[in-house]
């Protein structure tokens, strides 16, 4: 297995190992460029600032499978996007809750996973006698199950560690604020259906018009394809999800299930992002895109779009809309062990 990673030229077995940047080069070579370049301009912008004041710091997790990290930091709410068991019995979700309950943040909100079988009702039956018997104690986890949840969450405002508060009103006012969190597990096949949980046929569209329009932070287990996912050479993410975050807009897009896709990128709603997506759409054959015109003019749209907004940015100081998306996938890569860093948002 080592040898095979060392190898520049090498396919991956499954679509959830990465493919070797020598054989992208020869596969998609334009797909590439493209890549690289959307992401360069996106690194190269501003982040975007917390539209409200102060801010609630997220602390983002998924795929934990059976494990519990160390040193979770601080926050306020703390987010699991799915699979946090291996097998999916209801002893194994339990211990979970179990751990999640004994930290300390103030509000938790959990998702199901595809490995989370007992949440399933479809999949359930695929668990022996032993693992279905009993029955869940969420106690102060919130779980979501296409479902909407708001909370009012009470915050201070900080400079550095310092915490402040200037007189007794403006305090009040100021230390409260309400946020709209909806989740939903379902993701496109990867396994058996009845066995992985809340699967959908990959052609199916799962979600239009699911999620409600007034949401600050969506969670999903699935990513949106071509963001966090392994986008090169195909994206394994569900494209009608990626349709339904540039519809809602969410703040914050939290999500996992794609182990080496982990770590957060902004994304913005505009021109240069619309290329981006319409070129790593394009099917290429035998010339691997080297001779297709629609594909290298979405390379030149999202360079020529990207040098615009990012002037704009830097130099003008505006913004398009935004999203912070974060895969917040604990376990590192297919190693069996966690690895990945949690995830810290500030919104």
């Amino acid at each position: 297995m080592l040898l095979e990673h060392l190898n520049p030229w090498h396919r991956p077995a499954s679509e959830f190992e990465p493919t070797a940047f020598a054989a992208l080069l020869f596969q998609a070579p334009v797909k590439l460029l493209l890549y690289h370049t959307y992401h360069l301009l996106t690194y190269l912008r501003s982040t975007p600032k917390p539209s409200q004041q102060p801010p609630i710091r997220v602390v983002c997790i998924s795929d934990t499978h059976n494990h519990t990290p160390e040193n979770v930091p601080d926050g306020d709410v703390l987010i699991h996007a799915g699979d946090m068991t291996n097998d999916g019995s209801a002893a194994e979700i339990q211990r979970q809750i179990d751990w999640l309950c004994a930290l300390p943040h103030r509000e938790i909100v959990v998702i199901s996973g595809n490995h989370d079988t007992f949440l399933d009702p479809r999949t359930r039956p695929s668990l022996s006698g032993e693992q279905r018997r009993g029955s869940l104690n969420w106690k102060r986890v919130h779980y979501l199950q296409h479902r909407r949840l708001s909370l009012t969450i009470t915050v201070q405002h900080k400079d550095g560690d310092q915490v402040h508060t200037r007189t007794p009103l403006l305090a009040a006012e100021e230390s409260h604020r309400r946020i709209r969190i909806y989740g939903a597990p379902q993701i496109p096949a990867c396994g058996p259906m009845s066995v992985h949980a809340f699967q959908y046929e990959r052609s199916r569209d799962a979600w239009s018009e699911t999620v409600p329009e007034d949401i600050d932070i969506l969670v999903t287990h699935t990513p949106p394809k071509f963001h966090l996912d392994l986008a090169l050479p195909k994206g394994i993410g569900c494209e009608y999800l990626l349709r339904e975050v540039k519809r809602v807009r969410p703040a914050l897009h939290i999500f996992g299930h794609v182990h080496w896709g982990a770590g957060q990128t902004v994304v913005w709603w505009d021109k240069a992002h619309d290329a981006y997506v319409r070129g790593l759409s394009i099917e290429s054959k035998w010339t691997r895109g080297l001779l297709n015109t629609r594909l290298w003019l979405n390379v030149v749209r999202v360079a020529y779009r990207g040098m615009r907004e990012l002037l704009w940015d830097r130099v003008w100081g505006g913004q398009s809309p935004n999203t912070i998306m974060v895969n917040a996938a604990q376990m590192h890569g297919t190693t069996g062990k966690l690895g990945n860093s949690i995830q810290v948002v500030d919104i």
